[in-house]
């Protein structure tokens, strides 16, 4: 009879947990792994954010990606000074230099202002960068 109950139980709180839709190209990116002579560069956002509106943003005025609570982006660049930077009102902005062979993680916190929202980025350490990274998906992840 306790055992019997016991499935029970085990099936329905098995039910409460949806697993995330992970990609093969998320899988991938979850590695964690440097590139020799290229810079790697995570950027995260958190769920819960301040505001669920989507953000696009941009890696040195040319790559656009759009972020959502919950997702991340990574980047293989060129070493040297980098900037990720807000599209249309978004007025938020960080730069920061890399270098070969290192991966950076980017936080990126969205807050309602007015009519745009403004992204706040920051450098984060590695075991807080790979800890949100891992809660979250990748963005285009296909």
């Amino acid at each position: 009879m306790w055992r019997v109950v016991g499935l029970v139980l085990a099936f329905l709180l098995a039910g409460c947990f949806q697993q995330p839709p992970f990609s093969p190209a998320d899988i991938q990116a979850k590695r964690f792994e440097a590139v020799p002579g290229k810079a790697v560069i995570y950027v995260v956002r958190d769920y819960p954010d301040l505001t669920d509106d989507q953000a696009s943003i941009y890696l040195d005025d040319a790559i656009m990606i759009t972020t959502y609570p919950g997702t991340y982006y990574r980047w293989e660049t060129q070493p040297g000074v980098h900037r990720i930077s807000g599209f249309a009102g978004d007025s938020g902005r960080i730069s920061f230099n890399t270098e070969p062979g290192r991966i950076y993680y980017v936080l990126q916190r969205l807050a309602p202002f007015m009519r745009f929202p403004i992204s706040h980025f920051y450098l984060i350490a590695e075991p807080q960068g790979r800890a949100a990274v891992g809660r979250a998906v990748l963005v285009g992840g296909q």
